[in-house]
């Protein structure tokens, strides 16, 4: 992109300085929105520091974090784009240090975006990772040294510790106790992560800190821990804003950019067209005893448009999917007239924001079995903006041009087909996460390729779709699995499972998955498994399996038809 240049320290910002760079950065920003682009900003080498006391402040909806919870109805946002066309943020060298809890950049009704070269990453994470670095038992007590890295703070109080945030004029920027809400363990030496209890604050007999980043817990037993060097990643589980947001977008694109922490659900593409997250790092930093990079999801998209890309990607310490790409169910809750639908966000997750837009395709499908009932399009719809409360935050009113069957109320969905990209994922490598590698449903065509899996705790690629739990949409109509190396994940490397109840072969939800020049080195795990799918072809793969035989099959199915699989694959079906 050619055009205008403009450099952030021409706005009185000064790499390397502590004082809050966020006013001089919107100056620039607003500066760089004015020229009317092409234009690039310049953030040259060095550590910004962006405080929530000047940040920018925006009432949002975002899918996937709070729904319509009035306390998280505004939103800080450290890097704010809005409005905007034709601009490249470039900062090769650049740190940009977000304080407190805030949203690490936003992209709001802009065209044309490129961010390239930064590197973000949070004063204090909102994530706990407390190493055990030593235990044992002494004078009868079990005991644990847990090591937290220097950018966590913590008091001690009694036989408790209290973690927070950054001290700010209104208070810590977050706090809670012990092992906080939601526990993962990650093991270094394994590289392998995954959900599980927490024993650190059980039976406390007492604690004391040892030096300042080391703190000995002793207890009311004398059993030996046995997991030392195991990092104990704690955190609460409320998603008040979204790591970064791109919504009501177009042309945007993440490239060469390290996340060395995102909080909330990562980076949220809503609503938007033709996005692109490439050459990317999401990766704590090294060798400052922190390993968590994300809070929740990495990536991901919800609602979007034209073609998503995800292309060569490091994606390591998330906690939760690294990616995940879905539309989303509304729930019928009453229908007026033939032409009219009254519509619910069905998930406390997610409210507030527009699902339509005249002339939009929908269908409507049961809820229970996923079956198409009727398709139609969009007429005028009333409903949220996204941006404020002047519309009810639940409820979308939604007028059809052509009359739909009676009775949809008590057991009917609707999805906005139009809004369904087609999806590249390629080149990436997934390491160290408690979940999935990537969750995809969406019916345009969807490419998996030349991708490397390293021990997911769940499947490595995952199609659902379902109207009754996350509400995530919809059928998967063309995806290529293809040249991947999947390694030792912790179920089916691939599984599609959609969730209904009722029909079976004659009713499949999802159709033409092909599988193909993937290498499998699995551990008492499937290859595949599906359920109620139609077209599935797994051919010319490779399946390793260092341990003892594997007889429940390489390729499992219920419910399925149309399938080939190669001689010599093993296939079980039901």
């Amino acid at each position: 992109m050619t055009g205008l240049t403009l450099d952030v320290t021409d706005f009185g910002a000064v790499p390397g300085r502590h004082a809050d760079a966020a006013p001089t950065v919107w100056a620039a920003l607003r500066a760089a929105q004015a020229s009317g682009g092409p234009v690039t900003l310049r953030f040259p080498p060095g550590d910004y520091h962006l405080w929530p006391s000047g940040a920018q402040r925006r009432e949002l909806y975002v899918s996937n974090t709070v729904g319509d919870d009035p306390r998280f109805r505004v939103k800080t946002i450290a890097l704010l784009v809005e409005a905007t066309d034709d601009l490249v943020l470039s900062g090769p060298g650049a740190r940009l240090i977000v304080h407190g809890v805030q949203t690490t950049f936003a992209v709001i009704d802009s065209r044309r975006i490129r961010i390239e070269g930064l590197e973000f990453d949070f004063a204090v994470p909102t994530v706990v990772d407390a190493t055990v670095v030593d235990a044992g038992v002494a004078a009868g007590h079990a005991f644990r040294v847990i090591r937290v890295p220097a950018a966590t703070p913590f008091s001690i109080e009694g036989r408790s510790v209290r973690w927070h945030g950054e001290i700010l004029d209104s208070g810590p920027a977050w706090e809670g106790r012990d092992a906080l809400e939601y526990t993962q363990i990650h093991d270094p030496s394994r590289e392998t992560t995954r959900r599980g209890p927490n024993p650190l604050f059980d039976r406390v007999r007492s604690i004391r800190a040892v030096g300042d980043r080391d703190i000995q817990i002793t207890y009311d037993h004398d059993a030996e821990p046995v997991d030392t060097g195991l990092v104990y990643q704690m955190r609460l589980t409320t998603r008040d804003h979204p790591g970064a947001l791109v919504f009501d977008s177009s042309g945007v694109t993440v490239s060469g950019v390290r996340f060395r922490f995102l909080h909330g659900p990562g980076v949220v593409v809503q609503t938007s067209r033709d996005v692109a997250i490439e050459d990317c790092a999401f990766q704590a930093p090294p060798g400052t005893g922190r390993h968590t990079a994300g809070f929740a999801d990495f990536v991901q998209f919800s609602g979007c448009s034209g073609r998503v890309v995800v292309r060569g990607c490091l994606f390591d310490g998330p906690h939760d999917d690294p990616v995940n790409v879905h539309g989303t169910y509304l729930r019928v809750v009453s229908q007026p007239d033939p032409h009219t639908l009254v519509l619910v966000y069905a998930h406390p997750e997610t409210a507030g924001f527009p699902q339509f837009a005249a002339g939009d395709r929908v269908e409507i499908v049961d809820r229970t079995s996923l079956r198409v009932i009727a398709s139609t399009v969009v007429d005028r719809a009333r409903q949220p903006s996204g941006r404020d409360g002047d519309h009810p935050l639940r409820t979308i009113v939604l007028t059809v041009r052509t009359a739909v069957p009676d009775g949809l109320a008590a057991r009917a969905a609707v999805e906005n087909v139009t809004r369904t990209p087609s999806v590249h994922i390629a080149g990436n490598v997934f390491r160290n996460m408690p979940t999935r590698g990537v969750l995809v449903t969406t019916r345009r065509p969807i490419l998996i390729e030349e991708n490397r899996f390293e021990r997911p705790a769940m499947a490595a690629v995952y199609v659902s779709c379902d109207a009754g739990d996350w509400w995530e949409s919809g059928p998967v109509r063309s995806l290529t699995i293809r040249r991947n190396a999947f390694v030792e994940p912790g179920a089916a490397a691939v599984l599609v499972d959609p969730r209904v109840d009722g029909g079976g072969r004659e009713h499949p939800v999802h159709h033409g998955i092909f599988v193909e020049a993937n290498c499998f080195m699995l551990d008492g795990v499937a290859a595949l498994d599906a359920t109620r799918t139609r077209g599935i072809r797994f051919r010319n793969n490779t399946i390793e399996r260092p341990g003892a035989d594997f007889d429940a099959g390489d390729v499992v199915l219920s419910r399925c038809s149309d399938v080939s699989v190669d001689a010599g694959v093993v296939v079980r079906r039901s």
